[in-house]
This record gives structure tokens, sequence and C-alpha cells, in this order.
């Protein structure tokens, strides 16, 4: 029973490491894409001005 605990204490840690890490890369995107838009927005202004 003890090896069954361990294997599902295993599968529980691996999953929690590759959802922490998809969940970096999307935090990664949308920071991206909001210093984009910034960027965008900035260039907008500048020429409207």
């Amino acid at each position: 029973m003890s090896s069954n605990n361990a294997l599902r204490k295993a599968k529980h840690d691996a999953f929690q490491k590759k959802q922490e890490k998809r969940g970096r890369e999307i935090i990664v995107w949308i920071f991206g894409g909001l210093i984009l838009l910034a960027i965008i927005f900035m260039i907008y202004t500048a020429i409207m001005a």
C-alpha cells in the first residue's frame, strides 16, 4: 500500500511542477502582451499629439 501511496505522491508532485511551469509561462505572456500594448499606445499618442 505504501508503494501505491508513494506513486500517487510522485505523480501529484510531477503534476504540480508541470502546472507551476505552465503558470509561469502564461504570466510571462500576459506581461509581455501588456508591455507591447503600452509601447503601441505610447507610439500612437506620440503620433497623434
